[in-house]
């Protein structure tokens, strides 16, 4: 009978912790995926398949959007927009939609309410921790697919243009009411070679152990 040797790796926590220090905010972005748009898919695959939810809930959603596709969203977003920044005050946010726009695609994540309200009926002592744990998981993809798609050589900036626009997303690409948007992960290839500079608080200040 043949055998089988399982693969090795010198993978270890120091090359995940290099790979989120070498995630950061890029602006702006350009419409070049250095990658193909299929690894983009997997990596978001992936990520939506792994990571944990509180009781395995799985609340999470995600849309991935490229193209003209991606471009739709920030026409929308700049619509909605329009309607509340008055006319004198636009050229800001104008500047930031068209920097948005002009990126490859944006990830969008959302959480199934279906699934958190349901969590809540049947577990009703827990009733108000469920939202909160869904955000929590919302967060971790959100960190998780950002630090990959960094770690594949592309740049990427996290937005947050809900709820504004939650009602015309919805409509447009004909998702379910129930999922609630929860951010909007704008990627792209970079333009500039080094983010701005990350500054931080003394360790000291955050950071505490007891029984070392």
């Amino acid at each position: 009978m043949g055998s089988t040797t399982k693969a090795t790796t010198t993978a270890n926590a120091d090359t995940f912790l290099d790979l989120i220090k070498a995630r950061r905010t890029f602006y702006p972005l350009n419409k070049e995926l250095t990658i193909p748009a299929s690894r983009v898919q997997t990596i978001v695959a992936e990520a939506l398949q792994h990571i944990p939810s509180s009781f395995n809930s799985q609340s999470n959603r995600a849309v991935v959007l490229f193209g003209a596709e991606h471009d739709k969203l920030w026409d929308i977003t700049s619509e909605v927009l329009k309607a509340i920044v008055p006319a004198d005050q636009w050229e800001p946010t104008g500047q930031k939609m068209a920097m948005f726009k002009g990126a490859a695609g944006t990830v969008l994540f959302f959480e199934d309410q279906t699934v958190v309200e349901g969590m809540q009926a049947r577990f009703p002592l827990y009733a108000d921790r469920f939202p909160v744990w869904a955000g929590h998981s919302s967060a971790m993809l959100q960190f998780a697919v950002w630090t990959a798609l960094e770690a594949e050589g592309l740049g990427a900036n996290l937005q947050h243009y809900n709820p504004l626009v939650d009602a015309k997303v919805a409509e447009t690409w004909k998702l379910p009411a129930t999922w609630k948007l929860t951010a909007q992960l704008v990627f792209g290839a970079k333009t500039v070679a080094e983010a701005g500079e990350k500054t931080f608080l003394p360790l000291e200040e955050k950071f505490k152990v007891f029984g070392a």
